[in-house]
């Protein structure tokens, strides 16, 4: 496994931060929150529709059971386990054992296919392989055979596998007893663990979305993971009082990191959804005080009131839109840091009161003090809508390679369309003669496993990630992506265009929910689109379009009516060279199953460019 060397002095530096939770490597800083925290609430699941609470010492006797168990099958530290799983209590506590065993833990996202998974878990050299259910045992067993490494497969949920039998299979809970037991009689064993792996040692893997090429392993060590830990709790402070929603995949960086690790150094109580599709509700009962989250949900959660407001009331509608109108006042005094006045403030107040607030309760967020968002470009206008709720919607930028820490923006000064300032704790700069962005400090990770030549090419001499994002910064720091390198579009005309932020455009309406604009190398741009499927469909219901499935939806010549509006709408933002000439619908419902999108649902664009390749060619031969 080669690593970049590291040009910092990472225990100085650990020890010169401020420290909340002492430890140099995560399991000691877990173990230490621990003896902190004791019967404190850190976690919560639902369980049969009640929710069910985990407090520090019941996890931590699980994760003791887990690393214990993991001794008895002779799991060795340097070794790698890996995670097949949804966002579960489970996948944190596994985690967790995993790195207190000494060994290197790595996620897999559970919508990956059989082939993904044994290019995975062959580059990680994975020894256990930790699955949730059935399902994702039926993925394992299909691959085991080309997978010399693996030795044991371990199920968290063994419903529908009660009559099951593997000499390679075992359930979690039969691997806590065999821990208990081992734990028992090998004294001393679990200490020796904890500490078996130093501050430099690699902890963790996460896998790059692979949308060009194959997948390639971050590796991150315990210090860098710590460095960032610390840090992200300087700028978006925490402490006990504070409820967490833990929803993205914990294999994606922004929820083991923002999520999962912020909560174990900060003490916040992590509040597990039970799906992706239960997001919506679940928000609405846990009311999270600090709240982060990708473009897709913010803009699921904006698409749901705007719908909601055109089916209310005459009088409704008409005092959602003055109460809209004065919270927007009030939040462009947030913006240009101007004082806002008496009348301004009691109005907004008012406003608040007879319906700001009821709109914070319809999404769940009126009790959150801060909302961030990350991991894709957001809407200017979403930020500026989120304000004038009352509530400041904060865009931070970092990468996997980073440990996520980048950029954030602070409450005080927030920039719409802007990602921030650089954070303590990393250098950020504006490459000179690119305009890529880069970003140095003991944040970055240890390089590619088993793809040195990778590596290099993304960190160079100085230790400056190269993050692939094109972008500039203004005279008071903030920085600002205009898009990706392989991205920008260059027209048959020579004019330079950047397709996020018509994108970004398209987003906000309520009827899309996410869309790819092409146009390099042609005479014009087009574009792509995915409609919003709910709000598509009641639409049609309410103007009787007949339908009989998703793929006739999107040929309604009503909808593709209504999607041409919303397009116009853009274009008339934007100079004429900019404007999207056509487009056509994406006519299959996606998931987070389908090689188009990302796990954070996000379409691929070059996989788009490429499986969509005739349908771009046929708006591009009108004539």
């Amino acid at each position: 496994m080669s690593a970049v060397p590291n040009p910092w002095n990472i225990r100085q530096l650990l020890a010169s931060t401020q420290v909340l939770v002492p430890g140099d490597t995560v399991p000691q800083v877990f173990w230490n929150a621990v003896a902190m925290r004791g019967d404190r609430v850190w976690m919560r699941e639902k369980d049969l529709g009640i929710w069910q609470t985990w407090t520090w010492r019941r996890a931590a006797e699980s994760v003791r059971e887990i690393t214990m168990g993991l001794a008895s099958l002779g799991f060795e530290p340097g070794e790698c386990a890996s995670i097949l799983a949804n966002t579960v209590v489970e996948w944190v506590l596994v985690d967790l054992g995993v790195l207190s065993a000494g060994g290197v833990c790595n996620g897999i996202y559970p919508t990956d296919s059989d082939a993904q998974v044994e290019y995975l878990c062959t580059d990680s050299g994975t020894s256990v392989l930790f699955v949730e259910d059935e399902e994702q045992l039926d993925k394992a067993l299909a691959v085991r055979d080309r997978l010399p490494n693996l030795r044991w497969i371990v199920v968290f949920d063994m419903d529908g596998l009660r009559r099951f039998s593997d000499p390679m299979v075992l359930s979690l809970e039969a691997l806590r007893e065999q821990g208990r037991e081992f734990d028992r009689t090998h004294p001393g064993d679990f200490d020796r663990r904890v500490a078996s792996r130093g501050h430099e040692a690699l902890a963790i893997l996460i896998y790059t979305s692979g949308t060009t090429g194959k997948p390639k392993g971050a590796m991150h060590s315990h210090a860098g993971l710590v460095y960032s830990m610390r840090h992200l709790d300087r700028f978006l402070p925490q402490n006990e009082s504070d409820e967490r929603m833990c929803a993205l995949p914990l294999c994606h960086v922004a929820e083991r990191l923002m999520g999962a690790y912020a909560s174990i150094y900060s003490g916040a109580v992590l509040n597990f959804v039970e799906s992706p599709e239960t997001i919506p509700e679940n928000v609405r009962e846990i009311a999270p005080t600090v709240f982060f989250a990708v473009p897709r949900v913010w803009e699921k959660f904006y698409s749901a009131v705007t719908i909601s407001v055109q089916e209310s009331s005459k009088l409704q509608q008409r005092a959602y839109r003055w109460a809209i109108g004065v919270g927007r006042q009030w939040a462009g005094c947030v913006l240009d840091c101007r004082p806002v006045g008496v009348p301004l403030a009691l109005r907004f107040r008012l406003a608040r009161l007879l319906v700001l607030d009821n709109v914070r309760k319809a999404i769940g967020i009126h009790r959150a003090r801060v909302l961030g968002t990350g991991a894709a470009p957001i809407s200017p206008d979403l930020v500026r809508w989120y304000l004038a709720l009352g509530v400041p919607m904060l865009e931070g930028w970092g990468q996997t390679e980073s440990c996520v820490l980048g950029t954030w923006t602070r409450p005080e000064r927030i920039k719409p369309g802007s990602i921030g300032q650089a954070v303590d704790g990393a250098e950020v700069k504006v490459d000179p003669v690119t305009s890529e962005l880069l970003i140095r400090g003991p944040n970055v990770f240890m390089g590619y496993l088993n793809q040195p030549e990778k590596t290099a090419e993304t960190i160079d001499a100085e230790g400056w990630l190269h993050t692939g994002d094109v972008g500039t910064m203004d005279e008071e720091g903030f920085f600002r992506i205009t898009d990706r390198m392989k991205d920008i579009i260059i027209t048959a005309g020579g004019k330079n265009i950047t397709p996020s932020e018509l994108e970004n455009q398209l987003k906000f309406s309520p009827y899309i929910t996410d869309a790819v604009v092409i146009g390099d190398r042609r005479p014009y741009l087009v574009a792509l689109i995915m409609i919003d499927q709910d709000n598509v469909e009641k639409f049609a219901q309410d103007h009787d379009v007949p339908f009989s499935n998703y793929t006739s939806l999107t040929r309604a010549q009503a909808v593709l009516d209504l999607i041409e509006q919303e397009v116009s709408r853009v274009n008339a933002q934007f100079a004429r060279v900019e404007q999207i000439k056509t487009f056509r619908l994406i006519e299959q419902r996606l998931t987070a199953e389908d090689e188009e999108l990302t796990p954070t649902m996000k379409l691929k664009r070059q996989f788009v460019h490429k499986k969509y390749a005739d349908l771009i060619e046929s708006m591009y031969q009108r004539g």
